[in-house]
């Protein structure tokens, strides 16, 4: 559900050249595999370190492409499509998905719902059918009547297999790219590979790299799609996920329709909140919360990270301001920000 939120900075993380040298320690230069694919509805980047008959970039863009058909709300066929058709799947991939939603939901009070695919399909969001025409806006009746086939107590998940009761249909779009990013950095850890993958609105880093400089990602300015609200060093390997209200969103008498729901009003999230960036160790967890923090608002947000912790993120609010957590102030290359107080 995110697209192009947070883009590489190429010219700080990344050199067009086709190899980086490592620092002076007399080994060879390693090998840069570059590919760009369509998959999951965005462009997603790949950039691997040491992959030099290319065989990892093969799998992780053979993964790319499965997750893309079995992860897919509107695909005819696939392990979503036939879940959401039968009620029932055995798939362990949906499986992992399923828990981890039902997880994550709980964490954060039921912002992340997801079982919304009626209404963001009522909204026009579901196959970008907004792009084409400006769908006539639901009636409160009209969403009310969607309500008894919602709630994430309609999905459970017993000895590996899901199930959805109701009538409910799952979408998964707000963790399908981290689950995606997850599995691709497994398979580049096995590989002993670093790199850095930009899978549309995530960005995972993996390793180091092989100069041992930090890498440089981009946060894109809500207002301005030409220029970055700030740009963050980050050491290792780590998820960055954005979500907000300016990529996929539609304009009626002056308000923004986005494609974010809020599972309480069955509405578009409508508020000062612009963008949330979410920086953690899994990016499954990094995108479910990224969706999450959207949806309750910088200072339900700001009270859940105090309360919780366990991650870092960015707040953008509606005329530039900008919120970050601690352990992101030393982090950031550029861009004028204020730090929550613990």
């Amino acid at each position: 559900m995110k697209r192009n939120l947070l883009t590489l900075i190429l010219a700080l993380a990344l050199l067009l050249s086709a190899c980086e040298l490592l620092p002076d320690t007399g080994e060879k230069p390693r090998e840069v595999s570059e590919q760009s694919i369509w998959a999951m509805d965005t462009q997603m980047d790949l950039r691997l370190y040491g992959d030099e008959d290319g065989a990892v970039m093969t799998d992780l863009t053979r993964l790319l492409n499965e997750l893309s058909l079995d992860l897919s709300a509107n695909a005819d066929s696939g392990a979503l499509s036939e879940l959401n058709s039968t009620g029932r799947s055995e798939n362990p991939r949906l499986a992992a998905l399923a828990e981890a939603g039902l997880r994550i939901s709980a964490r954060t009070g039921g912002a992340l719902d997801l079982t919304l695919l009626p209404v963001s399909r009522r909204w026009g969001f579901v196959d970008q059918a907004y792009l084409k025409q400006t769908p006539a806006l639901p009636a409160a009746e009209e969403l009310e009547a969607l309500r008894p086939g919602l709630g994430m107590e309609k999905l459970s998940v017993a000895d590996g297999v899901v199930t959805l009761s109701d009538g409910a249909v799952l979408d998964l779009g707000s963790l399908g790219k981290g689950y995606a990013a997850d599995l691709c950095r497994e398979r580049m850890e096995e590989a002993k590979l670093s790199g850095i993958l930009s899978l549309g609105g995530n960005i995972q880093t993996v390793g180091v790299k092989p100069d041992g400089s930090d890498w440089i990602i981009g946060v894109q300015d809500p207002e301005d799609a030409g220029r970055y609200a700030l740009t963050l060093r980050l050491t290792g390997t780590k998820a960055a996920v954005t979500s907000g209200d300016y990529q996929r969103y539609y304009m009626v008498d002056g308000l923004r329709y986005c494609h974010i729901l809020d599972p309480e009003t069955l509405s578009p999230v409508r508020g000062s909140l612009r963008a949330v960036t979410v920086v953690a160790d899994e990016g499954l967890e990094a995108d479910g919360l990224s969706t999450a923090l959207f949806v309750m608002g910088r200072e339900a947000g700001e009270a859940f990270w105090l309360e919780q912790g366990g991650f870092e993120a960015v707040w953008i609010e509606d005329g530039g301001k900008i919120w970050v957590t601690p352990g992101l102030s030393d982090r950031i290359v550029d861009g004028s920000f204020e730090v929550i107080e613990p």
